[in-house]
């Protein structure tokens, strides 16, 4: 049967590009330390944008979806669900705020995971929410047309309860042994939990949420601010490859974690650096981790409204919605979204893609 030992796993993953990624994570956290003492502000906000992209994205990898309008309306809880996928995502929204706001008490346990797996169907009218599956199941890839092929063949529902409980226990030994950096073992509990999957449904979205749990344990806040799923949600392809290439030999413990380990270690630096850019958009500051006699971080000009839109469109791949502009910069109006969106279009710097409410812009490269 699959064994877990993250101690000495640990020690095969110390190669330059893992330990450069490390180094890169643990400065950025100082920086995102010193910001959150003299930024509560400006953090709020990014916090509440998080909340909407992690929630949205997270439900969009598994194909569940609803408007803009609704799901922020879901998100602030100002509705309720009106079907199935309005179910699920609040659900998420639920197990999410949970450990934002509970991180601290929430130990990783088999008793925690089901807790927060019940939670995330209790709007919905299924009777698998926190319980492990009852039969077998299989790691389906969907590819970017949307066709399905079996990647994994988990183990047997039978001893999923027992593979779940020694993960945690793997993962507590290796937290409290503290030779470990519990970033390298946060990727690699993750991965074994995946490729365990234990629920009949929900185990990509509970992987996200036991990620975020997690990395907060750990100390590592940067998915409060900014969507540790939006950016998985953008690199999807790059996901499924280190997932495919960790998992060959899991069954025999033969499998090699780096791929994926360095997969989610590059999501979270990803995270940091948009973190530092997002400060500097909102506030002008250049987060910096030495602290002045009298200033915490160097200072430029604050940007203007257009300057952060356009800002916005410099460092973002897909094309956007005026909604969601606004979601990500909720500060902002409608209005000087629309002023800004014809400005670029005059200018020949973003390109209209679809009409009506499919209109979504992007940067022409």
């Amino acid at each position: 049967m699959r064994q877990f030992d993250y101690i000495h796993s640990a020690e095969a993953l110390l190669t330059p590009r893992t330990t450069n990624l490390l180094t890169a994570i643990h400065e950025a956290k100082g920086r995102q330390s010193v910001q959150a003492a003299i930024r509560p502000d400006v953090l709020e906000s990014m916090t509440a944008i998080a909340r909407i992209q992690s929630t949205s994205a997270s439900n969009r990898i598994e194909g569940i979806s609803t408007s803009d309008k609704r799901l922020n309306a879901l998100v602030m809880e100002k509705t309720t669900p009106r079907n199935r996928d309005e179910e699920e995502i609040a659900g998420y929204r639920d197990a999410l705020s949970t450990i934002h706001e509970s991180h601290d008490y929430i130990p990783l346990t088999p008793n925690v995971i089901l807790q927060l797996h019940r939670d995330m169907f209790r709007h919905t009218p299924l009777t698998f929410g926190g319980h492990f599956k009852d039969t077998d199941n299989v790691i389906i890839e969907r590819d970017s047309e949307g066709n399905r092929t079996v990647r994994f063949a988990p183990p047997n529902a039978l001893i999923t309860p027992e593979l779940v409980q020694q993960a945690c226990t793997a993962y507590s030994d290796a937290i409290r042994d503290r030779r470990t950096d519990p970033l390298l073992v946060t990727a690699m509990f993750i991965f074994d939990f995946t490729c365990i999957h234990p629920f009949n449904d929900g185990n990509g979205r509970m992987s996200r949420l036991l990620t975020l749990l997690l990395l907060y344990r750990a100390g590592y806040n940067v998915g409060k601010y900014i969507s540790i799923e939006h950016l998985i949600e953008l690199s999807k392809e790059t996901y499924y490859e280190a997932l495919a290439a960790s998992t060959a030999g899991w069954n025999d413990n033969m499998n090699d974690y780096t791929p994926f380990v360095n997969y989610l270690l590059g999501i979270i630096l990803s995270a940091c650096k948009e973190f530092d850019e997002r400060l500097t958009e909102l506030t002008g500051v250049v987060a910096s981790a030495e602290v002045a006699p009298k200033n915490t971080a160097a200072r430029s000009p604050k940007p203007t409204k257009e300057q952060r839109i356009t800002a916005l469109f410099e460092r973002t791949l897909s094309p956007l919605s005026k909604a969601e502009i606004h979601t990500q910069l909720p500060d902002v109006s409608i209005s000087t979204i629309e002023r800004t969106l014809k400005s670029l279009l005059d200018a020949g710097s973003i390109v209209k893609i679809g009409a009506g409410r499919s209109t979504r812009y992007v940067k022409r490269r």
